[in-house]
């Protein structure tokens, strides 16, 4: 009579097929993520320097025209973009709980951002005050005023700082850390044995007569 057995038998293929699957969409989130930081600090960067609002100021019988960039209506979006990139560096030199400290942190940041710019989309309080400093009078404020697009294009920015943030929240404990002696699978690298030193060699009796010692002794 033949009997089964019941003993599962192991899938080290099967094991090491959803490693590796495992460690690719790690990298794919990495990459993710580092795109959209770099490419979101860059917009918001960018955009926070444009012209966000024009409009012109009464001076004696004529007007002058006036604009404020984001910078002059708020210089939020720009500080919590440069805040966001070293929060994404910082990702890789901490882990555990520092890295998931850091991951909200470049989240807040790009919420933060984002909110900045839509509050200031519509904000004339930056030209109202050039045009009180440019006609010396304290209740002149800008007339004619107009908006551009670039308010919202900072926020688009502020936006794709988010999206890394909530990447890095919901990924990063499967990112690499910087100095871990890992490699890619989150195995520990085999270290290289050490040469073991042969006293019959030529090099190794020399060092022995330097120490004084009897190099055929036993």
């Amino acid at each position: 009579m033949e009997y089964v057995s019941a003993v599962p038998v192991p899938q080290p293929r099967a094991d090491s097929a959803s490693s590796a699957r495992a460690g690719g969409g790690g990298r794919r989130t990495l990459a993710a993520a580092l795109l959209f930081a770099a490419a979101g600090a860059a917009v918001v960067l960018l955009a926070s320097g444009q012209t966000w609002a024009e409009g012109r100021a009464a001076v004696g019988g004529g007007s002058v025209p006036l604009r404020a960039t984001g910078q002059n209506v708020t210089g939020v979006p720009a500080a919590l973009a440069i805040v966001g990139l070293a929060a994404l560096v910082a990702v890789f030199a901490v882990r555990r709980a520092g890295r998931l400290l850091v991951s909200g942190l470049l989240a807040l940041s790009g919420a933060g951002a984002a909110l900045a710019a839509f509050l200031g989309a519509d904000d004339s309080s930056a030209l109202d005050e050039k045009a009180a400093r440019t006609s010396g009078d304290a209740a002149e404020t800008i007339s004619g005023l107009t908006h551009t697009a670039w308010p919202y294009v900072t926020f688009a920015g502020g936006l794709l700082l988010l999206i890394a943030g909530l990447l890095a929240l919901r990924f990063g404990a499967a990112w690499p850390a910087m100095g871990g002696r890992y490699e890619r699978d989150g195995s520990p690298r085999a270290r290289k044995p050490r040469a073991v030193k042969d006293p019959e060699r030529p090099e190794e009796l020399w060092k022995a007569l330097d120490r004084g010692e009897d190099p055929t002794g036993v």
